[in-house]
């Protein structure tokens, strides 16, 4: 792991930082770009791109022909929100705990076609996926058009039953659409068994491939719902099935919402070596031990007072990143400047609008003494936070 040996990263939530391999693997590619770039663009490129869709594809549970790579989630989920046109009146329904930028997203949206914007609030500390589905189920109505939710949570790391929100949004007539920005290598994914109508991805947290790698998946039937965000060349490439792979690396339907003119690919075509780099470690491996280290997270932040946990700890519900809970009265600009300048800690201060939350991400390349420095500090930043 290419890591900067001052810094305690407990952050792969945001950004993942690179393994040697996949960086050389990255560097390479752009070397042959940068050198030759018609030879790459034009020869070299469309079978990488392919192998490097097969491989994502297999890796996440689904079909090549139906991943659209993307820049990041945020592009995956805003080309849907940009194409679909939900029926006026009604409503977009989104979770209490959605990423901001996702939130503006789907309120333009809204304003867009007309409808308006409802979110409804999780339970905090639930026992069960139940209780999950029960008050999506409640808050779901004939005038839900979309229903939009993250598989996990970025404020608390809560996973949700994604399979399950799918088909009750699904068996009435709701269209799912699932940002999905941890999940890859944060748990098994399984997409055709999830069996959203759109799921969008990052590849460049938890997988650890480099930045500018995510991906946007559709069920059955439903890339043909979508319009490119760019006109570009794949525009009327009608050459030939539309799902059968072409020379470029993709299919025509892929093509035409994917292909954004001339643009650096080699992020997307780096993603099978971050694959491979994380199962020649073993899957199991290091589930096994992102799991001794959340309960160590678990038992030395439960210690510092003032602290309370946010993440259930129910095995289904839970996973690689925990939040807690601070005190009244924290002020989280201060603290988020002085953890960083008096102690180089990288760990979000998370600003809900009820509560302050300090969110760990712990990866395999993390220590159980990262995690102690983190705590061993909360108790003097905290005193020094306090708002006077």
């Amino acid at each position: 792991m290419m890591l900067d040996a001052t810094v305690v990263n407990l952050n792969t939530g945001s950004f993942g930082p690179s393994p040697r391999i996949v960086f050389d693997r990255v560097t390479e590619l752009r070397r042959h770009l940068a050198e030759e770039p018609m030879d790459f663009l034009l020869r070299a490129m469309p079978p990488l791109l392919w192998r490097a869709r097969e491989r994502l594809a297999s890796f996440v549970g689904g079909d090549p022909r139906r991943l659209v790579f993307t820049a990041n989630v945020t592009t995956a989920i805003n080309l849907v929100a940009s194409s679909l046109s939900p029926a006026s009146p009604g409503e977009i329904l989104l979770t209490d705990h959605e990423y901001g930028a996702m939130h503006w997203c789907w309120e333009r949206a809204a304003q867009r076609h007309g409808l308006s914007l409802r979110t409804f609030a999780l339970p905090i500390l639930p026992s069960s996926p139940a209780e999950i589905v029960d008050a999506a189920c409640a808050a779901m109505t004939e005038r839900t058009r979309i229903l939009f939710f993250s598989h996990v949570l970025s404020p608390t790391g809560m996973i949700l039953p994604a399979r399950e929100l799918c088909a009750e949004a699904r068996r009435r007539g709701i269209v799912s659409v699932v940002d999905g920005a941890h999940a890859p290598a944060f748990l098994p994914l399984h997409l055709n068994e999830i069996n959203a109508d759109y799921y969008g991805a990052n590849c460049h947290k938890w997988l650890l491939a480099p930045i500018g790698s995510g991906f946007l998946y559709a069920a059955a039937g439903a890339l043909e719902r979508l319009q490119p965000l760019q006109v570009s060349w794949g525009w009327r490439d009608n050459r030939g099935a539309m799902d059968e792979r072409d020379e470029f690396g993709s299919t025509p339907r892929l093509r035409f919402l994917e292909f954004e003119g001339t643009r650096d690919v080699c992020a997307w075509l780096s993603v099978p070596t971050a694959i491979d780099f994380q199962a020649e470690l073993g899957w199991q491996c290091i589930r096994e031990r992102i799991g001794e280290l959340t309960r160590h997270v678990r038992n030395r932040l439960a210690s510092v007072a003032g602290l309370t946990p946010h993440t259930p700890d129910a095995v289904d519900l839970c996973g690689a990143m925990v939040a807690f809970q601070l005190p009244p009265g924290v002020d989280a600009p201060t603290l988020r400047r002085r953890l960083w300048e008096e102690y180089r800690i990288e760990a979000p201060i998370v600003e809900r609008p009820d509560r302050l939350l300090i969110r760990t991400s712990t990866h395999f390349y993390n220590t159980e003494s990262e995690v102690d420095c983190l705590a061993d500090a909360l108790p003097h930043l905290l005193a020094a936070s306090v708002r006077r």
